[in-house]
């Protein structure tokens, strides 16, 4: 799996507050945008994973905003593997715009079954693939 991956966001108007301010809400979902892309440029499919029954779940989520995206802004999102653990995974995120940092944060996700009950992460994605191209 790769260890860092890099996608290009532009703030679409619904995710915006009145004041064409990207609200808080949507830079989650846009970590969680990061760590798909990652996986799928590594040549992981979630669906499939859901499929044999493994999920991924946030259990942690922190981020400290620097400064606001706002609607139409251009952004770039890197996500990195920060730790790979037996139960877990730890991302690391910087939201820029034009080299600006508008966002750092951390998440840890685990593997799960259906019935929640934590599973190990899938050797796949434990293993380093610097080979992989994005």
């Amino acid at each position: 799996m790769l260890r860092e991956h890099e996608i290009e966001i532009r703030v679409r108007y619904k995710e915006a507050d009145p004041m064409g301010v990207l609200h808080h809400a949507n830079y989650f979902m846009y970590f969680e945008m990061g760590r798909i892309e990652m996986l799928r440029a590594s040549g992981g499919d979630y669906r499939k994973m859901e499929e044999e029954g493994l999920l991924i779940v946030v259990v942690k989520a922190e981020c400290r905003f620097r400064a606001p995206a706002r609607f139409d802004d251009v952004l770039k999102l890197r996500t990195r593997v920060k730790r790979i653990t037996q139960a877990k995974i730890e991302h690391e995120y910087r939201l820029t715009r034009d080299g600006d940092e508008l966002a750092v944060a951390q998440t840890t996700v685990a593997c799960v079954d259906r019935n929640g009950k934590i599973q190990p992460i899938p050797e796949y994605l434990q293993q380093d693939d610097s080979s992989a191209t994005d």
